[in-house]
């Protein structure tokens, strides 16, 4: 790993501990990227530079705006997702920047982070890949617990169209779905 990314990782770390929300006894923003970091080197160990930033500070200081902050409704919640991805865009090529990549890495971290060119860019497609990995593993048993049985599964249709085939496959033999579960990453 090189002293850039090693630099850039260390600062998107920094930031994540300031995270008041606790998960497992550690900042959640913090764990967050930990986990993403770990699917990313499983699921693309060959990763560049850009790829493995992106992962790491996918949530970089997601505390600090608030989903209450913004109305209520579908309106409000993708507002609230825009800004939450223009605020990840900003620490993260500042922090690249200051370490001292140039504009093509910042670019290629930016459009991952905000998802241009999903399904169409294979770096963005990874990114949301791994967001999909980690949300499976960590996140999908506490979230179907809370939720009725039609929304967990429109929630899992929609991961699943997101992710690529490739990766669809792999959800099908690392976790145990239910059937329909199953079914929304057999097509």
């Amino acid at each position: 790993m090189s002293a850039q990314l090693t630099k850039v990782l260390a600062a998107i770390d920094a930031a994540n501990t300031q995270d008041p929300n606790r998960e497992d006894g550690q900042p959640a923003a913090l764990l967050y990227g930990q986990r993403m970091s770990e699917q990313q080197l499983r699921l693309f160990p060959d990763a560049p530079d850009a790829l493995q930033i992106a992962a790491r500070g996918q949530h970089v200081e997601r505390w600090k705006l608030q989903r209450s902050s913004f109305p209520e409704g579908r309106a409000g919640y993708l507002a609230w997702r825009k800004a939450e991805a223009e605020h990840h865009v900003r620490v993260v090529t500042d922090l690249m920047q200051e370490a001292g990549y140039g504009p093509d890495d910042t670019d290629a971290a930016a459009r991952m982070l905000r998802k241009e060119g999903i399904k169409r860019d294979d770096q963005v497609q990874a990114l949301e890949d791994i967001i999909c990995f980690v949300f499976l593993k960590w996140y999908f048993a506490p979230f179907a617990a809370k939720h009725p049985a039609d929304k967990v599964q429109r929630i899992v249709e929609k991961t699943a169209r997101k992710m690529s085939p490739a990766a669809r496959a792999r959800v099908l033999t690392e976790f145990d779905l239910s059937g329909d579960l199953a079914g929304a990453f057999a097509t």
